[in-house]
């Protein structure tokens, strides 16, 4: 895995399809190129506004409702990266971004689902036509890989468990996108599931990780050729589904046809470790969770911890999409950041083992 890696101003895209995509007000002047061997603080301060959450077993995804509920999943355990809380297990917390000073809220879990077990990595929610809320959770128990289909109940803030979902096609699930109560896609960011191959793929450059759309009435690859398949989310319009590839550095624009299947429009190039994607329903603007030195994720030291990084990219679609970097640190706020959203001037980071942030923008 690469070390620092400095955010460039503008993406390169690959190739660029003809018009403008969706976007909102320009983007801020790029700051000045970072020299030196970490990130310093950029960006939204938290001694100004900012609210870290107490919890520092991690927060690796963040799906936001057009309420303002926010759901983070917290207690992602991998083998091999650091995790602060081992003997706990995993959990999803329910923050309300109305609240003057929002209190992360634990959500209880229907009896029958093995808690003990929970291990949950990306997240989507999915809102029915009836308005009900559908939780949809990557996640490894045992560091196995299952997708499971909960329903929010918001009257008692818990979840109902509805269905888990697994399938040969879902050897290392990532992260998921949901496009229906029962419907969704989801990377695969390792082609197998043994722990030796994982390391072995990697070394490999074998780029044989992809994307699935999964239904009731079957299962397929829709996408394939990662090198790393990580985050994943969708245009506010539902045309598009963006894939970010970590190792290759790289977010994968694609249009989403009638039958579910996906077709590359272009690729943009980023200069740092993507890793869970965002959309602005209001813009459309994308927001990624970056690490810009990924090897301390791995060779943990307390230290000389791993840095944070978050981007905005407005104008997904154009022939020049705008990148920003919104905020950076170098690990004595936040250490290895996954993610990013945004919900009425207010921003979320999770991270990967150490504990959110909320900011004002």
């Amino acid at each position: 895995p690469p070390g620092l890696r400095r955010p460039v101003p503008r993406a390169q895209a690959d190739p660029a399809p003809a018009g403008t995509g969706q976007g909102g007000p320009p983007a801020s002047p790029a700051q000045e190129e970072l020299s030196g061997q970490d990130l310093p603080p950029r960006g939204p301060d938290p001694r100004r506004g900012g609210l870290p959450l107490p919890r520092e077993s991690g927060s690796e995804d963040i799906d936001i409702l057009p309420s303002g509920l926010a759901f983070l999943s917290v207690g992602l355990k991998v083998p091999g990266i650091q995790c602060f809380a081992p003997e706990k297990p995993g959990g999803i917390l329910l923050l309300d971004l109305n609240q003057d000073k929002p209190r992360a809220l634990e959500l209880r879990v229907s009896r029958g689902f093995d808690l003990t077990s929970f291990n949950p990595h990306g997240i989507s929610t999915f809102i029915d036509e009836d308005g009900a809320v559908y939780l949809f959770v990557a996640n490894h128990p045992e560091f196995k890989s299952t997708v499971e289909i909960f329903r929010f109940e918001e009257e008692d803030n818990s979840l109902l468990h509805l269905k888990t979902v697994r399938h040969e096609l879902l050897p290392s699930v990532n992260d998921v996108v949901a496009v229906g109560p029962e419907h969704f896609y989801a990377t695969n960011s390792h082609y197998f599931s043994d722990l030796f191959l994982k390391y072995l793929e990697v070394y490999l450059n074998l780029r044989w990780t992809n994307v699935i759309y999964y239904s009731p009435e079957g299962v397929r690859v829709v996408a394939d050729g990662f090198d790393s398949a990580n985050g994943i989310t969708m245009s506010p319009d539902e045309k598009y589904v963006y894939v970010a590839d970590s190792f290759a550095h790289e977010i994968h624009v694609m249009e989403k046809h009638a039958n579910r299947s996906l077709t590359q429009v272009k690729v943009l190039h980023l200069d740092t470790v993507v890793d869970n994607l965002s959309i602005d329903p209001s813009t459309g603007d994308l927001w990624v969770g970056c690490h810009p030195n990924c090897l301390k994720l791995i060779i943990y030291d307390a230290s000389n911890p791993p840095a944070s990084e978050v981007l905005r990219i407005q104008n997904v679609l154009s022939e020049a999409p705008a990148v920003t970097t919104v905020y950076a640190n170098n690990g004595s706020v936040l250490q290895g950041s996954t993610v990013a959203s945004v919900y009425g001037g207010q921003l979320l980071i999770g991270t990967l083992f150490h504990r959110a942030l909320q900011c004002q923008l």
